[in-house]
């Protein structure tokens, strides 16, 4: 079988190592980036990525290019504790969580598919510009290459992996139009910033307007002891009507908003004034789709559900994707067949986490806590902290319990032995 992989970020590469581990020979990846070069913001992996990434034997190789977080604290605006928890092995998973550069580990993934499925596995350069289903049941693509030149490839399945602004998509849904604004802005920024809240925390504070994150996604210190650090502010309830362009801004212009706050040891205002760039973009995604199989033909990661980056889940449900993909297609050998297992399987997940991001996901309690004392005071009970964080979980399957489990992509001749591996580490 045949396999044609649209698009080379981290789910299509993920699904291609995946697909060559469960005995695919032949997965070709096309990129429409000419040169891919790690590029974007900072990422995090739940420990039910983690988990099917070492079932890929990529768990030291990620170790090495990424942060272990091993506690999340939610501030409110003044400054003060709202809930803090433990995460990845220091809540008792048995894998990380991890923060880690996008690019980095878009590079780690690339690195492993040239060297399991050959260097012309990827092919860069190359941009989909449209597909029809043949009488056979086969896939014809046209693509097109940097330098103009068209050509025609026919393969037996076809995977769009290729991002919010997918072209497989916007075949299967000609009239879908453009991704849904969620009237949100969010500015991003990395920073070689000082340490806080031990090296290895991850910090969310705000009120029901503003909303800062913050955490370490390299390991290694710099020559001060400073570690590279992800930084986003997200803005609520943008008026529609003065929308503002995406691009880079001046860091000073969020200091009246957000300079002041203070979370812990970490100050966003000397962190924002020290970043060297900063990129404001309006926060957006898609409307849950009811079918994403057709034929021989299918969608993954943000092809499939693009979700605002609420709770961690972004990243993490794209590599979810890839692997029950390639366990679909293991199990039913047909890709029709294949792909409407996969659906099956995954939709309904990755709806469900679309519609919480659209209520901030977690991240709610901050703006629950906010309207009820927003001079800093009485805080909403732990429990309603303790329980909101606790359903989201549920809803993407970090909680403990499932992502300890053996992961049901996994042959299960092969759960033992990594399984094993991981009790002697």
């Amino acid at each position: 079988m045949q396999y044609l992989i649209i698009g080379g970020g981290i789910a299509g590469l993920t699904a291609a190592l995946s697909l060559h581990a469960a005995g695919v020979r032949d997965v070709t990846v096309f990129e429409a980036v000419d040169r891919m070069a790690p590029a974007g913001a900072g990422v995090n992996l739940l420990p039910n990525a983690t988990r099917e990434l070492a079932a890929l034997d990529l768990h030291p190789a990620l170790a090495r290019i990424s942060v272990a977080t091993s506690e999340l604290r939610y501030y409110n605006r003044h400054g003060h504790v709202l809930w803090r928890e433990s995460r990845g092995r220091a809540a008792g998973h048995r894998w990380p969580q991890f923060s880690v550069h996008r690019g980095r580990l878009q590079m780690l993934l690339l690195s492993a598919v040239r060297a399991r499925l050959g260097s012309a596995a990827v092919r860069t350069g190359t941009r989909l510009t449209g597909f029809t289903t043949t009488a056979a049941g086969r896939v014809r693509a046209t693509v097109r290459t940097v330098d103009g030149s068209t050509a025609t490839v026919e393969a037996d399945a076809l995977i769009g992996a290729d991002g919010i602004r997918s072209a497989v998509r916007a075949v299967l849904y000609p009239d879908e139009g453009p991704p849904v604004w969620q009237r949100q802005s969010v500015w991003r920024g990395t920073v070689w910033a000082p340490p806080f809240g031990g090296g290895r925390s991850m910090v969310i504070g705000g009120d029901d307007t503003w909303k800062v994150i913050a955490y370490p996604m390299r390991p290694e210190p710099d020559e001060h002891g400073r570690l590279c650090t992800n930084w986003a502010v997200a803005r609520l309830g943008d008026d529609p009507r003065r929308a503002e362009p995406d691009g880079p801004v001046p860091p000073e212009s969020l200091l009246p908003a957000v300079g002041g706050w203070e979370f812990g040891s970490l100050d966003v205002g000397a962190l924002i004034s020290a970043t060297p760039s900063v990129y404001r973009q309006r926060m957006v995604d898609r409307d849950p789709l009811s079918r994403w199989s057709f034929g021989p033909v299918t969608l993954i990661g943000d092809a499939a559900h693009a979700m605002c980056p609420m709770g961690s889940n972004g990243t993490t449900q794209s590599v979810l994707d890839a692997r029950a993909l390639a366990h679909a297609v293991v199990s039913h050998r047909e890709p029709v067949t294949a792909f409407a297992a996969y659906e099956a399987d995954r939709r309904a997940t990755a709806t469900r986490l679309q519609r919480a991001g659209r209520e901030l996901g977690p991240e709610i309690v901050i703006a629950l806590a906010h309207r009820h004392a927003p001079d800093g005071g009485a805080a909403l009970p732990r429990q309603e902290f303790a329980e909101a964080v606790h359903r989201y979980a549920l809803l993407g399957g970090s909680d403990v319990t499932a992502a300890n489990a053996p992961s049901p992509y996994q042959p299960p001749r092969q759960r033992r032995s990594w399984a094993d591996a991981l009790d002697g580490r």
